[in-house]
Parts: structure tokens; sequence; C-alpha cells
């Protein structure tokens, strides 16, 4: 084998028993950590956050040496696309209210701003759509309701929810698609209850929604697209886990300097 590999017999010989190296034990010692930041995160994580954890934790390391030691290890976040379902039907006589927004989507404040829109889920039963609101300060989920259909009851219930979780006072501004159940009667009369300003997005444009656009992104490819469920019951109860312990929570958000939606309120607000 030295003959082949044109080394001499004492030079192997002396590497054979030289044994692991300071860095080569450190590696695998980072590694690990890696691993369990990885594996905290249901496999979520790629490098930058799985770089910021460790530093958070007090573990000082460079980016490229996480992205060398997670490629080595096999470690990749998840990433899947998957075809896409109509859920904004603007085709109806509701009033439209005008983008107060125009793509600004920044708060200075928490409940300044909030964005909503609609998604879906796939499941053995049929679909099961999920309605959401978001603090555009901290990019909160603070109110969400699943249903089968698509209904304007799924949108109040999301915005209820979150009314009754942050008591906002009035003028905060509501931003969402122009879809019909945003501009139903009912959701109107929710938001003239309370002193809230309607705002929604220009027709054709989803980039006037894209916070919210992003979350639902973020939720298909860390979660949904990755399951199968068998009954709507199944699929409620993972997305509710899923917005309620970990993204809310835990997940590190880069717009947040990589803190977490309820960490960045608490060290910025007095709303937790």
């Amino acid at each position: 084998m030295c003959k082949t590999l044109e080394v001499s017999r004492s030079g192997f010989y002396a590497w054979l028993g030289r044994g692991e190296s300071d860095r080569a034990r450190d590696d695998r010692r980072l590694t690990g950590l890696i691993r369990g930041v990885f594996d905290e995160s249901r496999g979520i994580y790629g490098v930058p956050r799985v770089h910021q954890t460790l530093l958070q934790r007090g573990e000082a390391c460079g980016h490229n040496r996480v992205s060398r030691l997670m490629r080595k290890a096999g470690l990749r976040s998840k990433t899947k696309r998957r075809f896409r379902v109509k859920t904004t039907d603007s085709k109806h006589s509701h009033p439209i209210a005008p983008d107060r927004l125009d793509q600004d989507f920044r708060a200075s404040a928490a409940n300044q701003v909030w964005v909503s829109d609609i998604t879906y889920i796939p499941t053995d039963e049929g679909w099961l759509y999920l309605a959401s609101t978001m603090d555009l300060f901290s990019r909160r989920i603070v109110g969400w309701s699943m249903a089968s259909t698509l209904h304007a009851k799924i949108v109040v219930d999301a915005l209820c929810m979150a009314i009754g979780q942050r008591a906002p006072a009035v003028g905060l501004i509501h931003h969402s698609d122009r879809g019909v159940q945003y501009a139903s009667a009912e959701f109107r009369a929710v938001l003239d209850a309370h002193g809230f300003v309607a705002s929604m997005s220009r027709s054709g444009n989803c980039y006037d929604n894209a916070a919210k656009e992003s979350f639902f992104h973020t939720l298909k490819t860390e979660l949904v697209n990755h399951e199968r469920y068998a009954t709507r019951d199944q699929a409620r109860a993972s997305v509710f886990n899923y917005i309620e312990s970990f993204y809310n929570r835990r997940r590190l958000h880069s717009t947040l300097g990589y803190q977490s939606p309820e960490d960045f309120e608490r060290a910025h607000t007095n709303v937790a």
C-alpha cells in the first residue's frame, strides 16, 4: 500500500500512531452541537440560522466552518416546491380599500400594522384552509383560523383571535389582498367596530402582501410539504404546533436580527 501510494513505511506508521488532531477532535465536538441545533429545528435550519444559534449559545465558530461541517455531515435544510391553489377571488362587488403600505413592510411598534392572508393545506380528506394575521413589527402570528371552506368566517375568526390576544388601539392598519373574504361585509364590520383602517393590495400584485406570502412560503417549505395528513384534524394539530410552539417562540427570523418573534417583542416592547 505504501509503495502504491508512494509514501514511506516510516511516515505511514508515524501517521498511524499520531492519533486524532486537536482540530479534528474539535470538529467532531462542533459537529455534535450543529446536529443538535439542526434536530431542534426539525431539520429546517440552514447554515445561517445554525451559525447564529451557536453564537447565541456562546460557541465561537465561523460561518464557513459551520457550512463545511454541515456539508460533511449531510445536514441540509428542507426545501420542496408544490403546486399552488387559488384562494383569492377578487371578482366581487364589495368595496375595495386603497393600498396604504405601498410595499413598505415596516412598523416602529407592535400593533401598528397587521397583514393577513389565506393559504391551503392538502389532506386525504380534502383541503384545509388557514387564515392568519401577522404583526409586521415582530413578524409574530397573532391570530389564525382553520376551516374546510373559504367562507368569510375563517378570516373573521383569525382577526378576532388577534384582537382578543393583543387588544390594539384605534387606528391600526389592517392589510390584506382584495379577496372576497376580506372585502365582505362581515369582515369590514369587525374592522369598523374596532376603529381599524383597511388596506388592500393592488389588483394582481402579489408583492403588495409579500411579508405575509413569505410566512406561508416558510410554513410550506419547513412543514406542510414534508407531511402527509390523513385527516384535517391531523393537519390542524400540526400547524398549531408549528405556529405556537416553534415559529412564534423559537424560530430565528433573519429580518429580526436572528431573533424569534417572541424574543424580539420582549426586547423591544412590553408585548409578550
